[in-house]
């Protein structure tokens, strides 16, 4: 296992009931802003239980954050924060929420420095952000207990990442209850958003790294068991929970501490989001498993390893292992409901085609652990997921 840093600040308080600490954990004293999205969260109780806890508070409200927020939307809300003095954020919804509010508090403190500079650069310009909290209404991102973000420019359909330690959640509140209402499509994909974290992380090469394999497994294993079940049992509270938790294990750090991690599959989703607006998860689902099929002998190691690990496969040659092991993992996307094809979507060669370019154009040009996914394997990706 290679040296690392692990830091995680953020305070995390779980259970129904939760919402009701936000009277004492947001200053009492800030003018704070409401974040949400299209409001859902008026229509499932959250709002109601939000505003009731911040009933001795100042609180102002934004609306409209959409799923893969865009810097447009996200420009108003800073010019609001500079207008109205705002000193507390609180993000109630998803991780497109949460992403959208790591950057309002971010460029609303930035001063001389054009604020898409933040994602252009990948986060360096962040020198101080103002403190935020979030509510989380829909387990996938992780975003409620890291530092990361992505945003979308609707205007040059580019989709950027950036991660600061400056916009850690100062705390999150994850009630596993509020997930019940949420559509089986939204249920879905965070199953498979949290899933294809776990793998983006964990599907490499050996690093001597036991400990954080075996958390990684035992996150494939829980989502593996209890996804469908969130599906196909929605109101069981327990499930919930087991897939609130695992989803953020799968993203606040602890996983890929000191150990290599790839993300091409993600980065070539991205272009994916912001060519054709297909959901975040459609995308992984999409390019996972042909990445890992162009790939299999660069993570030949790990393949197996997961093959018996998570999938209990210990019969046959090792390629046929190797094989089923990834048509399974194709099957468990389908199975939340989430599709695996390009021309599920739509799309042909002409996305494959766009998608390569973008990837040219942001200079995502060697990708993956290896730093051998470079623009023909890119492309041989997308191929194989047609």
């Amino acid at each position: 296992m290679q040296n690392f840093d692990f830091y995680n600040p953020t305070q995390i308080l779980f259970g129904q009931g939760q919402i009701a600490a936000l009277a004492r954990l947001v200053p009492a004293g800030a003018r704070v802003l409401l974040v949400y999205g299209g409001g859902s969260i008026k229509q499932n109780g959250v709002y109601d239980q939000v505003t009731a806890a911040l009933s001795g508070h100042t609180v102002l409200e934004f609306t409209g954050i959409e799923p893969n927020p865009s810097y447009e939307t996200l420009m108003r809300a800073v010019e609001l924060v500079r207008k109205e003095n705002i000193g507390f954020l609180l993000a109630v919804g998803g991780g497109s929420v949460i992403d959208g509010t790591k950057f309002i508090a971010a460029a609303a403190v930035l001063d001389g420095v054009d604020p898409w500079q933040i994602l252009e650069q990948r986060g360096k310009p962040v020198k101080s952000a103002l403190p935020f909290g979030s509510v989380l209404t829909l387990p996938a991102t992780g975003s409620e207990m890291n530092p990361a973000a992505v945003v979308t420019r609707k205007a040059t359909h580019e989709k950027f990442a950036f991660s600061s330690r400056h916009v850690f959640p100062k705390f999150s509140i994850l009630d596993p209850s509020v997930t019940f209402t949420l559509p089986l499509r939204q249920v879905g994909n965070g199953v498979v958003d949290a899933f294809a974290h776990v793998m983006e992380q964990y599907m490499t090469y050996p690093a001597d790294a036991p400990v954080q394999d075996r958390f990684a497994e035992g996150l494939l294993l829980t989502l593996i068991e209890e996804g469908p079940k969130a599906i196909s049992d929605p109101d069981n509270y327990a499930v919930r929970a087991n897939v609130m938790w695992s989803a953020t294990l799968a993203l606040n750090g602890l996983i890929g501490a000191g150990v290599p991690q790839d993300w091409s599959t993600h980065i070539i989703g991205h272009e994916l989001t912001a060519l054709y607006n297909l959901d975040h998860a459609q995308t992984l689902a999409v390019v996972m498993p042909a990445n890992l099929r162009l790939r299999k002998q660069a993570k030949r190691a790990k393949l197996l390893q997961f093959a018996q690990r998570v999938w209990n496969l210990t019969e046959g040659d090792e390629d046929s292992r190797i094989d089923a092991a990834i048509a399974r993992t194709q099957a468990f996307f389908e199975q939340m409901g989430v599709k695996t094809r390009l021309a599920d979507y739509g799309l042909d060669g002409a996305a494959i085609d766009a998608v390569v370019a973008a990837l040219e154009q942001h200079q995502m040009l060697t990708l993956g652990e290896g730093r051998d996914v470079n623009l023909e394997a890119s492309r041989a990706i997308l191929e194989l997921a047609r």
